[in-house]
């Protein structure tokens, strides 16, 4: 029996531990304890509800608290609803309190949708109160000379409260101040002015309103340093007369292969011309042996053809022998 009775009593400890701790859990008394202390009103039925709707009490009393303290009017079904809905409950509390201490408008219900969009509510405010720099990569380009000039620039600007929800962030800062400094190198006559009064691209950046539809405000752009680059106009000259000279190459080993072409088919056409000769001086005999049987030629008319033909022949062998005799005194007249 008194084995029976202490297995009972520790089992009645046991449960009575367990009821203990469930209660516990579900009404947290030092939460409420604590809230009373701060003046703020929060009942242990609505701390029981945190626990069945799966809301942090610490969480929901703790930013009330702070709040309260703040001067903000703020309840803990407001807090519920933004936990509920996936929102960081402390860090929206502290975006408030900054916003309140720095006369910056900023509701309730603004700070919760900046949140829920995804930004650090917080930080915007830091931003608001304190401007953020922002450094630009190395932007290149081209004045109307043709030298490269590479600028690097530093953009401060201040975050935009109304413009946080649905507006551009610095990616899109950074894109449109590159593509203003482009464009405001690229309309300088030359890059030596660009270099002299580099401010000047400052203020032609600033003038187009780049940060329209952005989250920020642009406060001052500042050229912190420009390099010269290459000579991209000499080096687009250069390709240029590379290319013309590839294509005059082209087009004259073009009329190169046709002049080669023409003079195989002459010398085609010659030998052919010369197959026809010999063909028809072949012919010549036949002739002359018909003529003969025929009686349109007789001997003494065939000598004289064949006297012509001998004369004919000195006469061409004396011409080429006189040229050669002139060519040759030509000659020896210029070696001397």
């Amino acid at each position: 029996m008194e084995i029976s009775n202490s297995v009972f009593i520790l089992i009645s400890a046991f449960a009575g531990l367990m009821v203990l701790f469930i209660f516990l859990y579900f009404v947290p008394v030092n939460l409420w304890i604590t809230a009373i202390f701060s003046n703020v009103k929060v009942g242990l039925l609505e701390l029981v509800g945190m626990r069945i709707r799966k809301v942090p009490p610490s969480i929901i009393v703790n930013s009330l608290i702070t709040s309260t303290k703040a001067g903000l009017n703020l309840t803990t079904n407001d807090l519920e609803t933004h936990y509920l809905a996936g929102g960081n409950v402390p860090n929206v509390i502290r975006a408030l309190i900054s916003a309140d201490k720095a006369n910056i408008n900023l509701s309730f219900k603004q700070a919760t949708a900046i949140d829920l969009a995804g930004r650090d509510v917080f930080e915007a405010v830091q931003i608001s109160v304190n401007p953020k720099v922002i450094n630009t990569p190395n932007v290149a380009a081209v004045a109307a000379d043709g030298i490269q000039l590479i600028a690097k620039a530093r953009v401060t600007v201040r975050a935009n409260i109304a413009q946080l929800v649905g507006g551009a962030g610095e990616e899109t800062i950074l894109a449109r101040v590159g593509e203003g400094i482009v464009t405001s190198i690229g309309s300088s006559k030359n890059h030596k002015s660009v270099l002299e009064n580099p401010d000047r691209i400052s203020k032609l950046v600033l003038e187009r309103g780049l940060d329209a539809g952005t989250a920020f405000e642009i406060l001052s752009i500042d050229i912190a340093d420009i390099d010269v680059g290459t000579n991209i106009g000499a080096k687009l000259q250069i390709d240029q007369a590379s290319a013309d000279l590839k294509v005059a190459e082209a087009r004259a080993e073009e009329r190169r292969a046709m002049a080669v072409a023409l003079e195989q088919e002459m010398k085609a056409r010659n030998v052919e011309m010369k197959a026809k000769v010999i063909e028809a001086e072949a012919e010549i005999p036949k002739a002359i042996s018909d003529a003969f049987r025929s009686g349109n030629l007789g001997i003494m008319d065939y000598y004289k053809m064949e006297n012509v033909k001998s004369d004919t022949s000195m006469r061409d062998s004396i011409a080429n022998s006189g040229s050669e005799k002139s060519s040759d005194r030509s000659k020896g007249g210029d070696k001397k």
